[in-house]
């Protein structure tokens, strides 16, 4: 089994065929892709493929470290997630084939009009071992 992190993205992919905000759906709407999301969860826990999901709230802060007795240091001039990620999903598959077969059928997720986003989705993988330095 590998591991791989479907990421949904707020914007920074291509634009998904049904491109409406999902802030201009109807609660009906939002209602019905929930529901979606929720149920390929349980099939995927049904078949051993579901480790976690979550959506994102917008909230969010760069944080780091900037030093012994200093406060830390928020924000930046960078991009943020909670500008970026609306949420991921942590799946166990078999290969490769499948985390793709997955990540297409989650595309599908209905959005504005009940017809299907078509979003894009970032799929990683888990690193199965730290990665080998040759010098």
């Amino acid at each position: 089994m590998a591991k791989y992190l479907l990421l949904k993205h707020y914007r920074g992919a291509p634009a998904p065929v049904n491109n409406v905000p999902m802030d201009q759906w109807t609660p009906a709407e939002v209602s019905a892709h929930v529901q979606f999301m929720h149920d390929f969860a349980v099939r995927l826990e049904e078949t051993g493929e579901y480790v976690d999901g979550q959506g994102l709230a917008p909230e969010g802060t760069w944080v780091r470290y900037d030093g012994e007795g200093r406060p830390p240091v928020t924000d930046g001039p960078f991009a943020e997630t909670k500008d970026l990620i609306a949420g991921w999903m942590v799946i166990d598959v078999d290969s490769c084939e499948r985390a793709l077969e997955l990540a297409a059928e989650l595309s599908a997720a209905p959005g504005a009009g009940g017809e299907p986003i078509h979003e894009w989705l970032e799929l990683r993988p888990f690193l199965s071992a730290p990665p080998t330095i040759t010098e």
